[in-house]
């Protein structure tokens, strides 16, 4: 089958490039789409509309260059347009007042989605037989005698299985619940970051746990009486990774973090001249790629880790994707957030439903938010328009080459575009140069502590030397100028006799007269 390739050149914000160089499951999404049709088509030819298709009588495989999609979804599409020996556009079905739409599609795809429309009234294919209603159709064609005008929607169902947070607090979620409609047949039109993120983690890794959840739920031995053909096809593959996790676990040659069914080799793929710690936590679904290190006590549950990744001691990788070449350093957290390739989130940095592009560091302490207090939809600009969007938790973005420092909280639904430093600078929680001190041989006698400077900072508060003196010592000297700095020595002075107006101060506080005085920097 020959394979042709429609190009989508909108470029997705923050990264300034288009969707198929971005990498989705740790692989660019030309590359993704490429494997996974490689055992249908060979190469490709890419046109920039349906009109340049080459006029043949070949069979075709059309698509955009901007679809996600997972294997489930392409092998049932071609599987039922082939049967059909008809030319095909793949659908699915749309609710109306009287038919259910699918879950997947419009709780999920169509936010922000242009590549994906709806159209009322119309002939579809499904099953094999002619229905009439309301579809959404997107550009993925099936044309087995060359083009044709006007191929017939053939519908496909995604299998949505919700999936989630139950009886969490109900200020963060409706009704307590906060889950999404997770597909086994995945689709997506990449049209913005969000779709980034929900490729990556919802039609991702979350759709690879419900892939095994849906397994495991079926066959149950006490509805033996009950079941029907699918129920005994999944059986001997249920068993079969029933018994082997027992071994597993009983073995005493196993590796020790393989001490739970989720952590068995049947969830646990691990690559080659891996290094991973006795006391790591590792459950699956997790694949685990080549030269990958992971250190004491760290926890991943139901992610992607890339090869030549390293993953320090107290890290924890949640519902995530870490791509090739990254690096978390100790007690870095990520939970539903992507790392595209050779980027870091370094020590104590929590980033909660993120995207970050590649060849980024993120600086220590920092932390990207995903809740909206106020209660508010959550809002990212789309387009050049602020749109909110239909989910009650969401991180931010991160673009290519991006450096971050230390010390930021970014609110849900914002964007650092790529090629940005970020340094922080707040005179209120930075201290940008030498801070003065006493010898740490002054000690009071009373009561055998060292006599030290209290600071309300950038204010001293309270000089022990200062005030013991009837008549005023010399202060301390300023501090001088360091690299990196701005006019360290203009930036502070000396205490003064005049204790000066601070918001904020506990009204318990009362300042020694002749020694609280101002530190802050002078306007540039």
């Amino acid at each position: 089958m020959e394979r042709i390739i429609l190009r989508e050149q909108t470029h997705i914000a923050p990264f300034a490039e288009p969707a198929r160089e971005l990498r989705l499951l740790n692989k660019p999404l030309w590359l993704l789409q490429r494997d996974l049709l490689k055992s249908y088509c060979k190469g490709g030819t890419e046109v920039d509309d349906l009109s340049e298709l080459p006029r043949s009588a070949d069979e075709l495989l059309v698509h955009r260059d901007n679809l996600f999609f997972n294997a489930a979804l392409i092998d049932s599409f071609i599987q039922a347009a082939r049967a059909s020996k008809r030319a095909c556009r793949i659908a699915f079905r749309a609710s109306t007042d009287t038919v259910r739409g699918d879950a997947s599609i419009e709780r999920h795809a169509l936010q922000l989605c242009a590549g994906i429309v709806r159209h009322d009234d119309v002939t579809y294919l499904e099953d094999g037989v002619e229905r009439q209603g309301a579809i959404y159709l997107a550009d993925l064609y099936y044309f087995p005698n060359g083009p044709e005008a006007q191929p017939m929607p053939l519908l496909i169902d995604t299998l949505s299985h919700e999936m989630g947070y139950y009886h969490i607090p109900s200020y963060m979620a409706n009704k307590g619940d906060l889950t999404y409609q997770i597909p086994q047949r995945a689709f997506l039109s990449i049209e913005s970051w969000l779709h980034v993120f929900m490729a990556n983690i919802l039609m991702g890794v979350f759709s690879y746990a419900a892939e095994q959840d849906v397994r495991m739920s079926r066959a149950r031995l006490r509805n033996i009486m009950r079941w029907d053909k699918e129920d005994w096809r999944v059986f001997p593959g249920k068993l079969a990774f029933s018994l082997g996790a027992i071994w597993e676990k009983l073995n005493p040659f196993e590796e020790m973090w393989r001490n739970h069914f989720l952590a068995s080799r049947s969830l646990v793929k691990i690559g080659k001249n891996c290094s991973i710690d006795p006391s790591a936590v590792i459950h699956g679904p997790t694949t685990i790629g080549d030269n990958v290190y992971i250190g004491t006590g760290v926890v991943i549950a139901n992610s992607i880790i890339g090869n030549n990744v390293n993953v320090m001691q107290g890290s924890q990788v949640m519902l995530s994707v870490v791509s090739d070449r990254c690096f978390i350093p100790f007690n870095g957290a990520l939970f539903m957030t992507t790392l595209m390739e050779n980027s870091m989130v370094a020590q104590n940095s929590t980033l909660q439903l993120t995207v970050v592009g590649r060849n980024t560091f993120i600086g220590a302490n920092n932390c990207f938010t995903d809740f909206n207090l106020q209660g508010e939809q959550i809002k990212l600009m789309h387009q050049g328009q602020l749109t909110g969007v239909n989910l009650p938790v969401l991180g931010s973005a991160v673009g290519h080459n991006v450096k971050i420092g230390s010390g930021f909280v970014v609110y849900p639904g914002r964007m650092i575009e790529s090629n940005a430093v970020i340094i922080f600078d707040n005179d209120m929680n930075l201290i940008r140069a030498t801070v003065p001190g006493h010898d740490p041989n002054d000690v009071d006698v009373t009561t055998g502590e060292p006599r030290r400077i209290i600071y309300h900072w950038p204010n001293v508060y309270h000089d022990p030397v200062a005030s013991r003196d009837s008549t005023p010592s010399a202060p301390p000297a300023p501090p001088l100028s360091e690299p990196g700095s701005t006019d360290a020595a203009s930036s502070w002075r000396q205490p003064t006799e005049t204790p000066p107006q601070e918001v904020g101060r506990n009204h318990h506080e009362r300042p020694v007269v002749g020694v609280a005085a101002s530190a802050r920097r002078r306007d540039r």
